[in-house]
């Protein structure tokens, strides 16, 4: 099962599964081979239930295949998710560089050669110049293959590629960087399962000393194999090239006209006629001078038949080039002006058996998406369709793409959003585009995560500014739907850690930033009446008849996105003139009302960014430094916090009062950063874990008269590196450590106060950045320990507390299940925690979050 440990003797090896398979004898190799045949109660079933992500900020990020399937990066990982769900399916683990763009074999354009494939293939490149393929099998569950990593061509990093579906078996496809070089690649695919892809590099063209950030590649009309490569840069030209399939392509023209950088290309497919043969295609063009430009290249001849007049309208009608045996000519069709701002992407309408529609999706940093076709009479290209994101929170749209049946539209944006319309209308001469629900998620590193109180939703915060709720949806299918329930905080600096406030009354939260301040939130009435219509319902945690006295309804966010005041009850149905008028500062305050209402079905963005935010209760001063760290016992009376230390006097530990907030407490005993913070099950200890490689165990009393009381039982040196989480046992007063230095170590406080390590897990591949212990049987005194590391795995192990006169605490412990790469991050996970649960359940949830960006729940049965 594993050859890189060996086995404490009392250990106990499990099989673990991921579907279902024959249970037959199975052969585990460590040092000996051992025969081992396992039994019905020792396996574990993990399921994935929910991946929640943001897209990478970058231009050619997504791509929507013929598959039906959008893919796009997720820092270093590659996610695909269903539009019809709006669920992620799966992350592809892979790259060792931030994911810049992907590209489907093929993609929605030729999804009319597409119809019958069982397999469609994904190609995804990276800052470091990776370029990998991937092939998804349609027939066998949707699984997913790494294929192969394309031989080292890029010096920098991939910024865009390009493909040309020439059968359903052959493709070529063309890569360009930063660096100036465009790679033109050949590609077979496997027409029977036993063999393999082929691909090899036909050219490599130094374009320019500057970077390419966009390609598009075509068959010439009337010229089969033969192709020509649009390139656009940073000077503003677009360069074409033409060659062979087989050959090498040499450059034949440049078509000026655009006055910024080129941001996108796309060829159309040729243009069908009734009257005339297939001479001609088309190339749509747009730039950061805010224009798209539409160009024709047309057949005009063969080589040396045809010759150009010399008269004022040859300068007009643009350069001619000679490919193979037939001369082209290239001229302007159209000017498009609409955008107010750079337009970063443009797309033509995927063809609809073999014919391609006149009509082009542009997505620009004006915040709109716009749809663009020929007037019937005139042929003039007006602007037809205009969706777009209108509200303040919306920074532009990096990229738009085109549904395979071209219903759909599909923008990403500069918060790592997506925005998808669907063209309901069942008739042809009305468009009317509706907004439908999305995957979201994090666009940063996930820094911390929690439950609520009974575990009806879940809480994360980011390096991306904000907090974030997610929630399963009531609904009628069978399988579970998470989505995004609410963004509590939208905040001005990277946010570091957060803890629900446990205990009676409202849903509350505390929150630290990169400041020195934590900051309190409280629930208002339209996120309680909004919880319940999720799956789990708001009853269980704060009854209906006690939410009568939330009088506030939601929060509106200051200018500079620091403070989130209160919309009371009363006085919602009046908006405050916030910015009427004013003269001075006042006039940059352009933020809008907010509109917090009760929502009966998953938020979209623009709600999500502004119309859910929880007010700011109250502000705890005393730290000195960034906050690093948060937790609250599980009465809910005390909340601890740490903050970046170098020295022991900013290393304390603060204890707050809840409800009065006032600091009760000023813990002392670290050196450096307290990186983990958590109070046992009985609140009476607090354990702290440290950069400076020692654990603290402080004891925590209340008096008689409502005080607090702490004292510090307990310092260990306890690993080589820094520790970095640390977590209680359920059941008892036992421990576990992660550090740096590859271990998890158990230790157990005894009866006199003292502190031993009763086992050491064996040594891991990597350093263990997070750890979360569960109980599974109270009796038993068993319990789970899920273990996460630096490079995204995430292992559990099942671990057996036991308590003699004799010996004290011992403990053993066994591998239960070791999570496949597919399911796992691909980045550090930095945190993990385990779903409140009543003792004994077989089915216990797990989340975790990572710098991947992800925030990911799995279901374990045991």
């Amino acid at each position: 099962l594993h050859s890189r440990r060996d086995f404490p003797p009392p250990a106990i090896f499990y099989l673990y599964r991921h579907q279902k398979q024959r249970r037959n004898s199975v052969i585990f190799r460590s040092k000996a081979t051992l025969l081992i045949k396992m039994s019905e109660n020792t396996e574990v079933e993990a399921k994935r239930v929910f991946i929640g992500a943001g897209c990478n900020r970058v231009v050619n990020n997504v791509s929507w295949g013929a598959s039906g399937l959008v893919s796009f990066g997720a820092q270093n990982a590659v996610a695909i998710f269903c539009p019809k769900t709006a669920q992620i399916l799966t992350t592809l683990p892979g790259h060792k560089a931030s994911v810049n763009c992907t590209h489907w074999l093929p993609s929605s354009k030729f999804a009319f050669k597409a119809k019958h494939l069982d397999r469609h293939y994904l190609l995804s490149g990276d800052t470091d110049g990776v370029i990998i393929l991937w092939e998804l099998s349609t027939n066998s569950n949707n699984q997913w293959r790494h294929v192969l990593q394309l031989p080292r061509s890029h010096k920098k990093g991939v910024t865009c590629i390009t493909a040309f579906m020439c059968s359903e078996t052959d493709a070529m496809f063309a890569s360009g960087s930063s660096d100036g070089v465009v790679n033109v690649w050949d590609v077979s695919f496997p027409s029977q399962p036993s063999e393999e892809c082929k691909v090899s590099c036909l050219d490599s063209i130094s374009a320019d000393s500057k970077a390419i950030v966009t390609l598009s590649l075509a068959e010439l009309p009337q010229n089969p194999g033969r192709f020509t490569l649009a390139m656009g840069g940073l000077d503003n030209k677009i360069k074409l090239y033409c060659g062979e399939r087989t050959g090498k392509f040499t450059s034949v023209c440049e078509l000026k006209g655009h006055t910024d950088w080129i941001r996108s290309l796309d060829f159309s497919l040729p243009l069908h006629s009734t009257d005339e043969p297939t001479n001609s295609i088309m190339l749509v063009s747009s730039s950061q001078d805010k224009v798209i430009r539409i160009w024709k290249l047309v057949l005009v001849g063969d080589v040396g038949s045809w010759q150009r007049e010399i008269t004022l309208a040859s300068y007009i009608e643009g350069p001619v080039f000679d490919s193979g045996r037939f001369t082209y000519q290239v001229s302007v069709e159209s000017v498009l002006i609409g955008h107010e701002d750079w337009v970063y992407s443009v797309e033509w309408q995927p063809p609809v058996d073999h014919h391609q529609p006149l009509s082009i999706l542009s997505a620009s940093m004006d915040k709109t998406m716009m749809i663009w076709r020929p007037e019937k009479k005139t042929g003039v290209w007006v602007n037809v369709v205009c969706v777009g994101e209108l509200s303040h929170c919306a920074l532009g749209f990096y990229g738009g793409h085109w549904s395979p049946d071209g219903v759909s539209i599909l923008a990403h944006g500069y918060g790592g959003s997506f925005h998808l319309w669907r063209n309901v209308s069942s008739s042809k001469e009305f468009e009317n585009w509706q907004m439908q629900k999305v995957p979201s998620g994090h666009f940063a590193a996930v820094a911390d995560i929690t439950w609520a109180r009974t575990g009806e939703y879940l809480l994360s915060v980011s390096q991306d500014q904000t907090t974030r709720v997610f929630s399963s949806w009531k609904s009628d299918e069978e399988n579970e739907h998470w989505h995004e329930l609410a963004r509590p905080q939208v905040h001005g600096h990277d946010i570091n850690c957060v803890a629900m406030v446990q205990g009676k009354g409202n849903h509350r939260f505390v929150s630290g930033a990169e400041e020195k301040v934590v900051r309190v939130f409280e629930a208002p009435l339209s996120f309680l009446k909004t919880l319940n219509h999720t799956c789990a319902g708001g009853e269980g945690s704060f009854p209906e008849d006690l939410q009568a006295d939330v009088q506030v309804l939601g929060a509106n966010m200051s200018a500079l996105g620091l403070s989130q005041k209160p919309i009371y009850l009363h006085s919602s149905s009046e908006p405050l003139e916030r910015n009427g008028g004013g003269e001075g500062l006042e006039t940059f305050e352009t933020v809008p009302e907010a509109a917090p209402v009760e929502l009966k079905e998953p938020p979209i963005e623009d709600q999500l960014a502004f119309h859910t935010l929880w007010p700011e209760s109250h502000k705890l001063y005393g730290h000195g430094n960034e906050l690093f760290s948060l937790c609250c016992d599980h009465n809910g009376s005390l909340v601890a916090s740490s903050c970046k230390a170098q020295s022991a006097a900013m290393a304390e530990i603060w204890l707050w009062e809840v409800g009065t907030w006032k600091a009760v407490g000023r813990l002392q005993s670290h050196s450096l950063t307290v990186t983990h913070l958590e109070f046992s099950y009985d609140d009476t200890l607090l354990l702290s874990v440290s950069r400076d490689r020692h654990f603290s165990v402080f004891s925590i009393q209340r008096t008689d008269d409502g005080d607090v009381s702490h004292k510090l039982m307990a310092k260990v040196e306890a690993h080589k590196r820094i520790i970095w989480a640390c977590s209680w046992n359920p059941y008892g007063h036992q421990f576990a450590t992660s550090s740096r230095d590859k271990t998890v170590k158990i230790w157990s406080i005894e009866k006199d106060a003292h502190v031993k390590q009763v086992l050491a897990l064996p040594q891991f591949g990597s350093s263990v950045t997070a750890v979360a212990w569960t109980g599974l049987d109270q009796k038993e005194k068993s319990g789970c320990i899920a273990v996460g590391m630096e490079n995204g795995l995430i292992e559990l192990w099942n671990i057996k507390i036991k308590e003699t006169e004799e010996e004290g605490t011992t403990a053993t412990a066994a591998l239960a299940l070791r999570l496949e790469p597919f399911m796992c991050h691909v980045s550090a996970v930095n945190r993990l925690a385990w779903r409140p649960t009543e003792s004994n359940q077989s089915l216990l949830r797990l989340t975790s979050c990572g710098d991947d960006n992800c925030v990911r729940v799995f279901d374990f049965k045991f």
